[in-house]
């Protein structure tokens, strides 16, 4: 297909007419399909359905040989983070393993930093004159909230294929009241980048205005590769010791996506200062973690090669559920110029950059045939895409034929909005 925009008059409302004729009758056929979060499907979790029956009656004792039945441990079994060890990127003395949930580690520890300050800080974050955090977009919405909900300012910065644009980064790290950012610097959420050495080795190394700056480092995505290439990313934790700033940043990750979603193990890892902080700021909150799912996952997992073959399975499900979208749009909209989308190597999402001006008309003609999306705006702070044109697609937990199916509707609904858009703009009028 052509460029739309470069149509004739004739020619485009031939168009028009066609992909409406389309759109409704794809919306006739009453689907009911979620494409809104990144969860795993069910049969990426009946993977680990084996852990169900683990421990096992009578295996609660770590290698240590404390009971895991019963109070205490704080920082988590020395099992366990050895087995992570790889994962975070550093050796187990400075990680610390929480229970299901890493958002839940990033929350407390935003909070802690907000109410008493952090290693390396003369008060507590709240106190700065306009406290703010630089959020590189498109983003994770869940991040956004979490500064949103205690009143700290958002500073975007774009993301341009290799990570954050540091000009702009360093920029704005330069002010005292910024205090954090936001990174996801593998297969980001939801465009899939992964972050340069170049990059990684600026945020470790950059001046900040702020001497109690912190990365708060997702590496949500470590192990979830798409492709037989396993990407790999620097040692942040090493890098900004190197760099004399050894406490700059807070790594963050969990196994909600590799064995159990609602009952996976989280992950804090840290300067040997800024895990002291973590562990008595959370002794205040907890007697200890749920170390009888450590075990559970130590007994099943076993090691990093079981890791690796058990992620290998997760790919094999969803990997062509990516192909499956990627085929749909690349079928529908390629040569059109109305618009682009990533071809991640790894993680949850396909970023769609549709038509400036169209991303929300996109998502509610999907949901008028039966295809719910992620709300438009919502990988931006506040929710406020300003060229209202990206999407974020979750393909993971539909099944693959549903997949292909809101992939066709998805690709029309870009393409229809599109045809409005320039209908709107040729004519002068409000599209329809």
């Amino acid at each position: 297909m052509s460029r739309i925009a470069d149509l004739n008059s004739d020619d485009f409302a031939a168009l028009r007419q066609k992909i409406l004729t389309e759109y409704e009758a794809f919306r006739a056929r009453g689907l009911k399909i979620d494409m809104t979060r990144g969860k795993p499907s069910p049969e990426q979790l009946a993977l680990a359905n084996g852990m169900l029956t683990l421990p096992g009656n009578g295996d609660h004792f770590s290698e240590a040989g404390e009971d895991a039945r019963n109070y205490g441990n704080l920082q988590g079994l020395a099992e366990v983070r050895t087995l992570f060890a790889p994962t975070l990127g550093t050796s187990p003395d400075r990680i610390v393993v929480g229970d299901n949930s890493s958002l839940a580690l990033m929350h407390d520890c935003l909070l802690w930093a907000w109410v008493k300050g952090v290693p390396g800080g003369t008060e507590p974050w709240q106190k700065a004159e306009a406290p703010a955090f630089i959020c590189p977009v498109p983003g994770y919405d869940r991040h956004f909230s979490i500064l949103e909900e205690y009143g700290i300012r958002m500073l975007p910065v774009p993301l341009k294929g290799d990570g954050p644009d540091m000009d702009m980064v360093e920029q704005l790290a330069a002010d005292p009241n910024v205090k954090g950012m936001w990174c996801v610097p593998k297969y980001s959420n939801p465009s899939g980048e992964t972050y340069s050495d170049a990059v990684i080795e600026r945020l470790a190394a950059m001046k900040t205005g702020a001497p109690d700056f912190r990365l708060f480092w997702d590496n949500a995505y470590a192990v979830h590769h798409l492709t037989g290439t396993e990407h790999q990313i620097p040692d942040i934790l090493d890098l900004c010791e190197k760099a004399g700033h050894p406490d700059r940043a807070f790594v963050f990750a969990s196994t909600s996506k590799v064995t159990l979603a609602g009952a996976g193990l989280a992950f804090f890892a840290s300067s040997p200062a800024n895990v002291r902080w973590y562990l008595a700021s959370a002794s205040k909150r907890t007697i200890g973690p749920d170390k009888l799912n450590q075990l559970r996952h130590v007994r099943f997992l076993k090691n990093e090669d079981g890791i690796r073959k058990h992620m290998a399975a997760h790919r094999a499900l969803i990997a062509p559920k990516f192909d499956m979208v990627n085929d749909a749009l690349e079928k529908r909209l390629a040569g059109t110029g109305v618009a682009e989308w990533s071809k991640p190597q790894g993680g949850y999402f396909i970023c769609v950059d549709a038509m400036e001006g169209t991303a929300k008309h996109v998502v509610e003609l999907a949901k008028q045939a039966g295809v719910i999306l992620t709300p438009a705006g919502s990988t931006s702070p506040h929710g406020k895409d300003p060229h209202d044109r990206t999407l974020r697609l979750a393909p993971t937990f539909p099944s693959l034929q549903e997949v292909a199916l809101a992939s066709e509707g998805i690709a029309l609904c870009i393409l229809l909005a599109a045809l409005e858009k320039l209908h709107s703009d040729r004519n002068g009028s409000k599209a329809v």
